[in-house]
């Protein structure tokens, strides 16, 4: 008899476990689904902005469109600098095929059909970085005709090089406003720290030096785009919108380019600055620091052996001598120091002393000397200023004490900066005992005083510091905030250029007349350093000639200008304003190692102020 087994099943038990798992399935996909639900109403409905945006910015470009930059000019409409059309050389490296080597074979050829040096090859590299394969790169600016005659015979051999037409900033006075306008160049990665985002975005230039530097927000004018559709490849493709760039504000300087020429040739074979101020508003007439450079190079890209050369020539042509030039102002003080005198009342207008020939402080045997070896006498003030007595104004300037010259130069604007709308100012020195023990770490000495009295010492001005300091004297204590800009010009607007704070020293008027009377004899009496330069004129000029030693000659030891070498030649400085009676024009002149302030500095000035007002004295230069 055979057994089976059997097993019992449990169909109640079944039934419910494939309903749980039927219920736990629709549950799962419920939740899936409402999930599904949830994000696509997320994507269509609350993300729509967000990822439209997106999807935008994938088939959009942004494309900058760079301002015309704004032109400078002078105060009759002169331009000084302009942008001019010339022509540059681009590579595309899409248009070149699909050889690796195509780029480095261009290359080649062109560096030996142009002679283009291995630095320009260097920078190309450097800007090829920065853009995609289908853009342009520039390979050469500022092409000259012959180099685009040798490209044009060749051009079917070239794929993917062009010549284009751009704008590039011209300076058509080269040398001559080098140091005042300035000049663009291109930005660095320095810049582009400092510069804002979005208005410099396409620019490849800014304002470097000069007038550009200080103005270069409203030169530059304002940026605006494109917006254009690009391919996957992001290619453009057509322009959807388009916002147009406003171009920079043109601005008109005080500057007169007649007066400048004329100044920066008057200085001839010396290196040196000269100032002109008109003393009614402190235009600046004249600025000019010789030697000058050419700037257009430095627009697109100076050469590094240019660059070199221009650095090691000792003429130092790079250095801005007007702005930032320090140099001992000699005599040019002991107007200034002698209406300190009267103002404190150490000296009177009248009172004599007597010069023979050198100052000893009591128990001292040094001699400090006057350039007249035999000294000049019994002399007042008026005569120790038409003839420079250096003796009186040891004696004046022990009578002072070197804090009451230092207080009253300062405010007269010595040791302090003009406030010129330019970068790069420097103030000079005029010195006291605590600059001396925070500068020099020493204690202030009584024969400090004495040269600091006749410009010599720790004293330090730059030529616009001179300049200004005249205008001032000629003004009768008002003082004026040189500046160059005197007109912005926009499409939408004119306006002014900064706004002067004008202050007010308060100086007793028969004080000032007292100053300016003797400063007339320097130029206008017989025995005045700076007689013989008013030939020809029907008005007065009033001038203080000074020389300014550049070495310590020893004592008991003679100077011989025929003995040493040029760069040992005093420096030759000459300040003045005119007319005596109704001043228009202050001007500053130092020539370097020019010897003799009457003989060199001051026929220069008196050839600007003669331009400027002619032989009547009436200024016929008015824009």
């Amino acid at each position: 008899m055979s057994s089976r087994s059997y097993t019992m099943r449990d169909k109640f038990l079944e039934e419910r476990l494939f309903l749980n798992r039927i219920v736990s399935a629709f549950i799962a996909i419920t939740v899936l689904t409402s999930g599904l639900i949830v994000r696509l109403i997320y994507l269509q409905i609350v993300g729509h902005i967000h990822y439209a945006t997106l999807a935008k910015e994938n088939s959009i470009k942004i494309t900058p469109l760079v301002p015309t930059r704004g032109m400078i000019y002078d105060r009759h409409g002169r331009v000084l600098a302009e942008n001019t059309q010339t022509f540059k050389l681009e590579i595309t490296t899409d248009k070149m095929g699909d050889d690796p080597e195509a780029l480095n074979d261009t290359l080649l050829r062109l560096q030996k059909l142009l002679n283009i040096p291995d630095e320009k090859i260097a920078q190309f590299h450097k800007l090829k970085i920065r853009q995609k394969r289908f853009a342009p790169t520039t390979l050469l600016t500022n092409m000259t005709n012959e180099d685009m005659v040798k490209f044009a015979v060749v051009r079917p051999y070239f794929p993917g090089v062009d010549i284009k037409t751009h704008l590039v900033r011209n300076y058509p006075f080269k040398d001559l406003t080098a140091h005042v306008v300035g000049y663009v160049g291109r930005i660095n990665e320095k810049d582009l720290k400092s510069l804002p985002v979005t208005e410099y975005s396409g620019s490849t230039y800014i304002g470097k030096l000069g007038i550009e530097s200080s103005y270069e927000t409203t030169l530059h004018g304002k940026t605006g785009y494109a917006e254009m559709e690009t391919n996957v490849q992001a290619r453009e493709l057509k322009t959807l919108n388009e916002v147009n760039p406003i171009a920079g504000a043109n601005l008109y300087l005080t500057l007169d380019i007649d007066l400048q020429k004329t100044a920066y040739d008057a200085l001839d074979k010396f290196n040196g600055a000269v100032v002109a101020i008109d003393i009614k508003t402190g235009g600046v007439l004249v600025f000019v620091s010789r030697p000058g450079f050419d700037p257009n190079p430095f627009v697109s890209g100076i050469g590094s052996d240019e660059y070199k050369a221009l650095t090691s020539l000792d003429d130092q042509p790079l250095y801005n001598r007007a702005l930032r030039g320090l140099y001992p102002p000699g005599s040019t003080v002991k107007p200034f120091i002698a209406l300190a005198g009267l103002e404190y009342n150490a000296i009177g207008k009248q009172q004599r002393l007597h010069c023979p020939g050198f100052y000893q402080l009591p128990n001292d045997k040094h001699r400090f000397r006057d350039w007249k070896k035999s000294g000049h006498g019994s002399v007042g003030m008026n005569e120790a200023i038409t003839q420079s007595c250096d003796v009186y104004f040891y004696r004046l300037a022990n009578l002072l004490g070197i804090e009451r010259m230092h207080n009253f130069m300062q405010k007269m604007g010595f040791g302090e900066k003009t406030g010129i709308d330019l970068m790069g100012e420097k103030a000079g020195v005029f010195p006291s005992k605590e600059w001396k023990l925070k500068e020099k770490k020493q204690r202030w000495y009584p024969g400090e005083t004495l040269i600091t009295g006749i410009g010599q010492g720790f004293n330090l001005v730059t030529p616009l510091q001179l300049a200004r300091a005249t205008a001032t004297l000629a003004n009768k204590g008002h003082v004026v905030t040189p500046f160059l800009v005197d007109k912005i010009v926009s499409a939408s607007a004119t306006t002014k250029g900064p706004e002067i704070h004008k202050d007010v020293i308060n100086l007793k008027p028969d004080n000032i007349n007292n100053i300016i009377s003797a400063m007339v004899n320097v130029v206008h009496s017989a025995r005045g350093t700076a007689k013989g330069i008013s030939h020809g004129i029907n008005y007065h000029i009033a001038g203080k000639t000074g020389t300014a030693q550049v070495f310590n000659i020893k004592q008991g030891a003679k100077y011989n200008e025929r003995s040493i070498g040029f760069k040992l030649h005093d420096h030759a400085l000459f300040i003045s304003f005119a007319p005596a009676d109704n001043p228009q024009i202050a001007v500053a002149v130092i020539a370097e190692h020019g010897g003799h302030g009457g003989s060199v500095a001051a026929p220069i000035a008196a050839k600007v102020i003669k331009q400027y007002l002619g032989d009547n004295g009436e200024n016929r230069n008015t824009p």
